[in-house]
């Protein structure tokens, strides 16, 4: 087999998965002409023919899609694959053994597809050639099994449907219409096969067996077969007798039948070494043609790129004036759309204006009977005011009254001080000499007191605080009854103690007020002996005095000293409550002050805010 390999591209899948076999048969009523015009996918016969005749051949990148288109393929992937999975057919088990095929790919490809055809149809497992004729297609077909598959079942059942009417023996019917074709257009060759005993079995069925893939290479079988597929089925038989009568001349030249035999042979090695050679000269032919094409396309590109820079300064100049006027245009949109904003802010502006106008409006509506009821509550606050003036002035006047009577009586204690002041000073003397020391006898007098007041309270004290000790022992020891009995006891004692702290409280407040008559008393005596003093002052204190004289004025400088205490405490108490009544009334007129401050802040932020909600 001489079929040269070659990568082979594989056709597009149909989308649809059940499509029926289509047989190309002759139409029994006589329409055949029409129906195989008729091409799938959109495509004419007439004009692939037309094509075929003006090209020789189809192209190269669309042949597969134009053989499928023409051969009417179904791409029943559901019948091929439950062909597949029947598994390799017995009659081909030992395929190697008879067809070595170094490419263990395209041998199992080869394998599955012939089971395939074995399986579909008895006869093919008994049928000797079936290997040589699906080969060529199963090494172009080799990455697509179910185009090869349907590709050989249409090839044998349109042009090889007459092959087994003599099965197994060959076709006599088909090779007798070869030996006709033959004898009308060739009859000194058809003689000297009949002369020499060869039939059409030698000359004809290698080629129909191998389908020309043994005589021809590669590029001239495709060829043949884009004519075999785009004619009559009859179209092979007539190439069976064109390639004979091609080679007329060497057969003519042959009397034995190895002769025969081997002028076909060297036949196709000639084709082949002739098509090296032209392929060789076409190489090099090809060479000096691509080197001149190459300086061709140096020169052009040169010309292209002083073409390209003139091109290019110009479209610079192009660009700079379209940058210019895009620039202009967009300035000028700039412009518009900031004039369109202007407006819109104008608009804007407008009807928020409007809309705080009339909301001022609403505002100085709710203000006005805001301060209405403002007018309403600062004549309120002003009667409420009015009424605090009056009980202020009512307790200035008790306060006036209260100052006055203070003022009396510390006019009458001055006037006692400036009286005593008048005397002599060796009087003074001798009464502040007495004073001295009755004042140091009462402050030790009170210290040994508190001494032993506090010594009585510590024993006291401490005796009570063992006692308590000693009673809780026992009143832990007790029973719950008893606790109770203390704890009464000691309720009824706090009692006792509590009416002799009242009756003590009522004797203080009792002394209170005979110390209080007594000052009084004390005042206008004193006043009376400082005038007399003053009318008289050697009368009543002699110059030598005895120590009797001494010891019996010691009461009397005590009852002074005590007297100038208690009018001096009187004095200070009248002091502190005079300026408590002036820090009072002081007190009242700030509150009053800041009330009326805090009023009208709080009338003038009212009046304000409106002003500031409408700006």
């Amino acid at each position: 087999m001489k079929v040269t390999s070659g990568r082979v591209q594989r056709p597009a899948k149909s989308r649809e998965n059940k499509i029926q076999a289509r047989i190309l048969k002759q139409d029994l009523t006589g329409n055949f002409e029409n129906k195989e015009n008729e091409v799938s996918d959109g495509l004419n016969k007439k004009r692939l023919q037309i094509l075929l005749k003006g090209y020789g051949e189809y192209p190269t990148k669309y042949r597969m899609f134009i053989w499928r288109s023409l051969l009417q393929l179904p791409e029943n992937h559901t019948a091929f694959s439950s062909l597949v999975d029947k598994g390799v057919h017995v009659a081909f088990l030992n395929l190697q053994k008879k067809y070595p095929i170094k490419s263990r790919k395209l041998l199992r490809v080869l394998q599955r597809t012939l089971s395939a055809l074995a399986h579909w149809s008895a006869i093919f497992s008994d049928t000797p050639y079936l290997p040589l004729l699906a080969f060529p297609f199963v090494k172009l077909f080799q990455n697509n099994q179910l185009i090869c598959f349907e590709v050989v079942a249409t090839l044998i059942i349109n042009w090889c449907q007459h092959w087994f009417e003599y099965f197994p023996n060959p076709p006599i019917n088909i090779l007798s219409m070869i030996e006709n074709v033959l004898a009308f257009h060739d009859k000194e060759l058809l003689q000297h096969f009949i002369d020499h005993d060869i039939t059409s079995q030698l000359y004809a069925w290698p080629l129909l067996e191998t389908v020309f893939s043994e005589v021809l290479t590669r590029e001239e079988w495709l060829k043949l077969f884009d004519n075999i597929f785009s004619n009559h089925p009859s179209f092979l038989l007539m190439t069976v007798v064109a390639y004979n009568t091609c080679s007329r001349a060497p057969l003519l030249n042959c009397s034995l039948r190895d002769d025969f035999e081997m002028v076909e042979d060297m036949q196709a090695e000639v084709d082949q070494q002739r098509v090296e050679d032209e392929a060789w000269y076409q190489k090099q032919e090809l060479l000096r043609k691509a080197e001149e094409t190459r300086r061709e396309m140096l020169l052009q590109e040169e010309e292209k790129m002083v073409q390209q820079r003139q091109r290019l300064a110009s479209v610079k100049r192009e660009l700079r004036a379209k940058e210019m006027h895009l620039q202009d245009a967009t300035r000028r949109r700039f412009l518009k759309l900031q004039q369109d904003q202007h407006e819109m802010e104008l608009r804007r502006l407008n009807d928020e204006i409007e809309r705080k106008v009339h909301m001022r409006d609403q505002e100085i509506a709710t203000t006005a009977k805001d301060l209405e009821m403002r007018h309403l509550e600062l004549e309120s606050q002003k009667n409420l005011l009015r009424n605090q003036e009056a009980v202020a002035k009512e307790m200035r006047e008790d306060a006036d009254t209260y100052r006055r009577k203070v003022d009396l009586e510390e006019h009458m204690f001055h006037k006692l001080i400036e009286a005593g002041q008048t005397q002599n000073q060796k009087t003074q003397k001798l009464i502040e000499e007495n004073l001295a020391e009755a004042e140091q006898a009462c402050l030790n007098a009170d210290w040994r007191i508190q001494a032993l007041h506090k010594q009585r309270c510590d024993d006291l004290q401490r005796n009570a605080c063992y006692q308590e000790v000693a009673k809780l022992l026992r009143e832990n020891r007790r029973k719950e009854t008893e606790v109770l009995n203390a704890m009464v006891g000691e309720g009824a004692k706090k009692w006792e103690e509590a009416k002799e702290k009242d009756f003590h409280l009522k004797s203080e407040k009792k002394a209170s007020a005979l110390s209080d008559a007594s000052r009084k008393w004390f005042l206008e005596k004193e006043l009376d002996d400082a005038l007399e003093h003053a009318e008289h002052p050697y009368n009543t204190v002699p110059r030598c005095q005895s120590g009797q004289a001494a010891s019996g004025y010691v009461p009397r400088t005590s009852q002074l000293k005590d007297s100038s205490e208690v009018d001096s405490s009187t004095h200070i108490s009248l002091n502190q409550r005079r300026v408590q009544w002036d820090t009072m009334e002081q007190d009242l007129m700030e509150r009053v002050r800041n009330l009326r401050q805090r009023l009208t802040a709080q009338a003038r932020n009212r009046c304000r805010t409106p002003h500031l909600l409408a700006t």
